[in-house]
């Protein structure tokens, strides 16, 4: 596995690179977002270590191009405002990882996001309904949905989890990040929003009473 480690701070790089080296990953290095463009563009790269604050280029305005290299990402920031790791994962990132950091448990969230990304079929397809995971794409009679991130992600993990009820809870800190401290009204209005989207096949997406949602294939 190729990691791609950006951080403008030459200690943190050379931290990450020994743990990295130690499970005998392959390591690339970056200090900053153009930098590490440039890196995805010259070579295959499996995840990539994502800082937010550098110098040229910050982490979340390269994240909007690395996404589209289909590329597992893992924010890395001293930033720790629930604000920033909101727009993280609104942008689609995989994890976000707060310094200071435990070395070990970023190796942990490496194997678990690279084996979760892996893991995905490719394709998904229910009658009409068609999900291009690799793509991030979904359809329906071919036409394509607009789907936001958050919609995205919480189609692919009904999906992953389909005829099994999943509480709001579960679904705030799958979907919205562990350590997310949202509301009910957050997965409601989302899943108001996806139903509105699939139309045809909403009840899909049925309410479980008091307890939440299931994505229900009879």
């Amino acid at each position: 596995m190729r990691v791609l480690i950006v951080d403008d701070e030459e200690r943190i790089r050379t931290l990450i690179k020994e743990y990295c080296l130690n499970e005998n990953f392959e390591v690339l290095e970056a200090s900053d977002g153009i930098s590490a463009l440039d890196n995805i563009k010259n070579n295959q790269i499996d995840i990539v270590i994502l800082d937010i604050m550098m110098p040229k280029m910050d982490g979340l305005t390269a994240y909007k191009e690395i996404k589209k290299y289909n590329i597992p990402t893992i924010i890395l920031s001293a930033r720790t405002e629930e604000y920033d790791k909101l727009i993280g994962f609104d942008l689609g990132v995989d994890d976000y990882v707060t310094k200071p950091f435990s070395p070990k448990e970023l190796i942990a969230r490496i194997k678990a996001v690279t084996k979760r990304f892996n893991d995905l079929d490719d394709i998904y397809i229910y009658k009409d309904l068609k999900i291009d995971f690799k793509g991030h794409i979904v359809f329906i009679k071919d036409e394509e949905l607009k789907l936001t991130p958050k919609e995205y992600d919480l189609l692919v993990y009904f999906i992953n989890n389909k005829n099994k009820a999943l509480s709001r809870e579960e679904l705030l800190s799958k979907i919205w990040g562990y350590d997310f401290f949202g509301d009910d009204r957050t997965i409601d209005t989302h899943i108001k929003m996806l139903r509105n989207n699939l139309g045809e096949y909403r009840d899909l997406i049925q309410t479980v009473r008091g307890m939440g949602y299931k994505f229900e294939i009879k």
